[in-house]
């Protein structure tokens, strides 16, 4: 019998327990949420008669934690539906409670006597052979199971989530020498497989992987600032996405996770190490004053940065007041912009000779030597140091892999420029004529490791798109897409035009894809590994036409892209899609008509049309319907005009799922339709379904004929709309758009109930269309779109 885990407890329910037990509900493990018992009552409270004995007062704690689960931003929760899962409890009542679990996670505060003393009661009443860990981000876990069984022991272990559990990819495991490593095994599968994380092997080392080295760059660039006189905005404008790092770059970070946090996670090394490391770990007086003063960043509204009005304001560090942003420009800078590539642009920062070419080669090197240094401590080889940097703190490049790709050499002949000493298994890999940590043979990757390169080992669930061209799997490709062939029979589609944009080059690789699979292959994936699925049409290429007055151009497109649509849907072989992140106007109007979508869990859905002053064009109004017609069991009567007030709402609002569970919500996937809790495995999935759906001697769908609720539903759609605008809510616009789709959805003047074909409503759908594009006020909503990213109400 192979373990699982039906049954959950969490252990402390502040911002991370609680967001925990929202992780472990939303891949549908009902979880116990346990916390201590007040010692005090509220005003609240005593008005209402409680005692501290009474159970509301008990469970108070645990109990206002979930509440806030549905108020937080980011949602904790896929769906507010997961929160019947969690059920609240104290640590004195319900303890016992955790007979029934198969793996309990503590996340106490971080102090080793008070968690001691939580597993002292955990070990009165788990089960034997469950799975006990820690959330701790330091404390060392062999110090934790001191004094317990040898049971409890073998299946203990760290398991260090990032906060937000839900969105942050990194789960740091942390055996003791005495787990069994046949937990170590299932927690690593289990993370991977059901949690949907990337699972790293750490060392019981303090802050293990990702804090130690993310902590270390953070405090070397702050030295680096307050040495060279740079400004805390000037440090951020290129420490982002110009070296491959997050938006929020240094010390926008720093004010998201908190200042208090911050400086907790580097007292915590300060106080276990010696040395020169001991000085990095050593906060600036600046940030002591800061702490003081109660400006941790976002959470009490200041900190490196403040909003005043529509402007942001950053932090002098010597006078302590706030002045406007500064940002810095240098040749290196502008120069990088030119480059094509994160290695190029690097590179062209990397070993400038200005100012920005400094501020980053001053504060990379170090963290490149310390996370050379710490090799075998923390971690057992590189790879899974890059991978925590990675997924922990959201770099495009780990510390070995930015190595690699500035160029090991030139870097390490710069280093001894300057006098500074590498560890020496790093020069005694150059030496022996290794250049570079990576390295690519038969279009597999491997790393370096004691004297040798081994294999870089993936679970059989994430295919790699780069690596199968790679192989040379691409049958054919354009500007805009390629087929590649993705084994056991099944062919992918993946789009890689500009934000994955459709064009009529997209349009063309959907036919030839479709008749290609009809004849050799099993199936079709729609899918890829770019930042997002799809955010819609080619916009810039539709206004262009629609300014120049070329009708009959938008007619031709639309005309090709609804018949592309169809040709999907009605392929002889299964087509599934596979969408994740933003799926937006033409991104779910390719999805809808495939056989079995396959989204991941962070799927935001919708069809956005409305809000660049048109309707949907590729068949999406006519999709949605039928998706919320074809949800009904086919002996169930049902109001056909709630149908159509429902998919009007979503088409007229622009509504966009904020998760996969809620696209289901919203009707954009059928119950049969699956969720992928891990990303990586996105394709892997699709791919599974398209061979299940083969297997089964897949027929594609029936054509059937669509009933419409016609003139008189047509009414009844307008009358939200018309009270709207008479309460000022909507715009003049507006209110012609919703006018258009209201006779779309409603199938123009027929008499209610009528069966029409589906041609009829694509044909409404794209006359509508063209009748929006060609007006005024919708081609400044989309130069608007285009220009600033947001709608324009005109």
């Amino acid at each position: 019998m192979g373990r699982r885990i039906q049954k959950a407890a969490v252990l402390g329910s502040g911002v991370m327990g609680s967001g925990i037990a929202a992780h472990l509900a939303n891949i549908g493990i009902p979880t116990l949420l346990l916390d201590i018992v007040p010692r005090d009552l509220t005003d609240e409270e005593r008005a209402n008669g409680l005692s501290l004995e009474d159970k509301v007062v008990r469970n108070r704690i645990s109990e206002n934690a979930l509440k806030k689960l549905l108020k937080q931003k980011p949602a904790p929760l896929t769906s507010k539906k997961n929160l019947s899962l969690l059920s609240a409890g104290n640590f004195e009542d319900d303890m016992e409670k955790i007979k029934d679990c198969d793996w309990v996670i503590e996340v106490v505060v971080e102090n080793l006597d008070i968690k001691k003393k939580v597993f002292e009661q955990v070990e009165k009443y788990r089960k034997e052979g469950s799975i006990i860990s820690s959330n701790t981000s330091g404390i060392s876990v062999e110090a934790m199971s001191d004094g317990r069984s040898e049971d409890f022991q073998k299946h203990f272990l760290g398991t260090h989530f990032f906060n937000p559990p839900r969105y942050l990819k990194l789960l740091e495991v942390i055996p003791t020498r005495k787990t069994d490593q046949e937990v170590v095994h299932f927690m690593k599968t289990f993370g991977e497989d059901v949690l949907g994380k990337g699972v790293v092997i750490a060392k019981d080392t303090p802050n293990f992987i990702a804090n130690r080295i993310g902590t270390y760059g953070l405090l070397i660039t702050v030295q680096e600032m307050l040495k060279s006189g740079f400004s805390v905005g000037e440090v951020d404008s290129i420490t982002g996405p110009m070296i491959g790092r997050p938006k929020s770059a240094t010390f926008r970070t720093l004010d998201v996770v908190g200042l208090d946090t911050f400086a907790h996670v580097a007292k915590n090394v300060f106080e276990q190490v010696d040395g020169k490391e001991k000085e990095v770990f050593d906060i600036p007086p600046f940030i002591k004053k800061m702490l003081d003063n109660g400006w941790l960043g976002s959470k009490s509204g200041q900190g490196f940065f403040l909003k005043q009005g529509k402007e942001i304001l950053e932090l002098n560090t010597n006078s302590l007041e706030y002045e406007p942003r500064k940002k810095l420009k240098t040749p290196s800078t502008e120069l990088s912009k030119q480059e094509k590539g994160l290695a190029n642009k690097m590179k062209a920062l990397v070993f400038a000779n200005d100012k920005a070419g400094s501020l980053l080669w001053n504060i990379l090197s170090p963290v490149l030597i310390y996370s050379a240094e710490l090799l075998g401590d923390i971690a057992d080889d590189i790879e899974s140091i890059d991978k925590a940097m990675k997924w922990g703190f959201g770099w495009e490049m780990g510390p070995f892999e930015t190595w690699d790709a500035i160029g090991l050499e030139r870097s390490l002949q710069k280093l001894q420029e300057e006098g500074k000493v590498v560890p020496a298994w790093i020069s005694d890999m150059v030496n022996s004529g290794n250049t570079s940590f990576y390295k690519e043979e038969n279009g597999e990757q491997f790393f370096y490791h004691n004297g040798e390169y081994r294999l870089v080992e993936r679970n059989p669930k994430n295919i790699d798109l780069k690596l199968l061209k790679k192989r040379g799997k691409v049958i054919k490709k354009n500007s805009g897409a390629s087929f590649i062939d993705i084994g056991d029979g099944v062919a992918l589609l993946e789009f890689h035009s500009p934000n994955n944009s459709i064009g009529l080059d997209i349009v063309q690789m959907i036919n030839f894809s479709i008749d290609e699979v009809e004849k050799n292959y099993k199936g079709l994936v729609i899918g890829n590994q770019g930042k997002n699925f799809c955010v819609g049409a080619n916009l810039a290429m539709m206004l262009m036409e629609a300014q120049d007055d070329n009708v009959f151009e938008i007619d031709m497109v639309v005309r090709h892209f609804q018949q592309a649509m169809m040709k999907i849907k009605y392929s002889n072989k299964p087509v599934v899609s596979a969408p994740f992140g933003m799926t937006l106007g033409g991104g779910s109007e390719v999805c809808l008509p495939t056989a079995h979508i396959q989204a991941s869990m962070e799927t935001y859905m919708g069809l956005v049309e409305v809000g660049v002053g048109l309707i949907p064009g590729g068949g999406g109004n006519k999709e949605l319907y039928l998706k919320y017609l074809n949800s009904f069991p086919n002996e169930v009567e049902f109001d056909l005009q709630k149908v159509a007030n429902k998919v009007f709402e979503t088409i007229a609002m622009a509504k966009v799922s904020t998760s996969g569970e809620e696209a289901r919500d919203n009707n954009f996937l059928h119950a049969a339709d699956g969720i992928s809790m891990n990303g990586d495995h996105l394709l892997y999935d699709a791919k599974q379904v398209v061979l299940s759906l083969n297997e089964r001697g897949y027929k594609p769908p029936l054509r059937k004929k669509v009933p419409v609720v016609g003139e008189t539903g047509y009414a009844t759609l307008l009358l939200g709309a018309q009270s709207m605008y008479q309460s000022g809510f909507i715009s003049d616009h507006d209110l012609i758009i919703a006018k258009k789709l209201a006779y779309v959805i409603a199938g123009g003047q027929l008499p209610y109930g009528t069966e029409v074909d589906e041609q009829y409503l694509l044909d409404l759908e794209r006359e509508a269309f063209l009748s929006l594009i060609a007006q005024p006020k919708s081609q400044q909503r989309m130069q608007h779109m285009l220009l600033k990213g947001k709608p324009l109400r005109n």
